[in-house]
């Protein structure tokens, strides 16, 4: 019979785990988990046990070479099912695959070639607007901007739709979404059934996400058109080995999840690039030093990618 190594880990309360210390300061266990542990640490959420992989080769053996050993029907993805239903983030084995297939052609290089001008465009638009703010000696909230342009650009690029005017609301709900799962997660009682004022939030939360993505895609089918985009290939497309589409529920959630893993992701980590790169002056003028002189004074384009080889790491 084959032994596996049971990864080491840090001391845990009998009962709460390793919750209360992930609840007080989440990022700092993370690293100091990483730090004092290694590349796998084994942890408590109260009564799941968890392994934090930390090293990118373990996360690629995870995800992508060795994935049929892992699933989603744990404890976290059950979490998420309530606000992103059967999407790709949540869904499993066959089904997920028809979803798969059936979104696929979207994210063509062609496609991709396309989205890389409606993303620099967005940001030209942005910068103008930076520039008349800087020009009266206006300050801005740097994250507040970078939710509203990749909501905006998540939009036009996912459903041909300017969601920028959303972002207020997209972004305020997102928020409360994410801090009332993580705090369920590693706080699940009482259930989210029971009409606490927390779970109040998150369904009101939740409401005003469904109202967004009901309007996206009723707009779209009272046009009767098909714009070529990923909304117009989920209303429209049909899986070449069955020859069915996607139902009603089944659209809801995958616009659900891209209209949240397409752009509060993003943000996220641009806005922590932004920040790590004002820390750094020797890494931030590396970078504007490629910029100048791949491309010379032009807007980037998908061409120019592969020349920008410190920018992409």
């Amino acid at each position: 019979m084959a032994r596996y190594k049971i990864a080491p880990g840090p001391p845990s309360h009998f009962l709460f785990g390793s919750t209360r210390d992930i609840r007080r300061d989440p990022l700092r266990f993370g690293l100091e988990m990483a730090q004092h542990f290694g590349d796998i640490v084994r942890i408590r959420l109260l009564f799941w046990p968890a392994n934090l992989v930390n090293h990118p080769d373990g996360v690629k053996h995870v995800l992508q070479e060795n994935q049929q050993n892992y699933h989603k029907d744990l404890y976290p993805y059950r979490i998420l099912k309530p606000l992103l239903g059967q999407g790709l983030v949540t869904n499993v084995g066959e089904s997920w695959l028809q979803q798969r297939r059936l979104m696929q052609p979207a994210f063509h290089r062609k496609r991709l070639a396309a989205f890389g001008t409606l993303m620099t465009d967005a940001t030209v638009t942005m910068l103008d607007q930076w520039q008349r703010l800087a020009e009266r000696d206006q300050p801005l909230d740097v994250a507040a901007e970078m939710l509203r342009l990749t909501l905006r650009i998540a939009g036009q690029a996912l459903f041909n739709i300017d969601l920028s005017d959303e972002s207020h609301t997209v972004g305020q709900a997102v928020a409360t979404v994410n801090k009332l799962l993580s705090e369920y997660l590693t706080a699940p009682f009482p259930p989210l059934s029971i009409p606490t004022p927390r779970s109040r939030r998150l369904q009101a939360a939740r409401r005003t996400l469904d109202q967004v993505v009901h309007d996206i895609i009723v707009q779209r089918r009272q046009q009767h058109a098909d714009t070529g985009d990923l909304l117009s290939m989920l209303l429209l497309t049909r899986d070449e080995a069955t020859g069915q589409g996607m139902n009603e529920q089944q659209i809801r959630d995958e616009v659900m999840t891209l209209l949240i893993a397409g752009h509060e992701t993003v943000a996220t980590a641009l806005i922590w690039t932004w920040y790590l790169l004002s820390q750094h002056a020797e890494v931030e003028r590396r970078l504007y030093s490629e910029l100048d002189e791949v491309l010379s004074g032009h807007l980037p384009t998908v061409d120019h990618l592969n020349r920008l080889s410190y920018t992409h790491m």
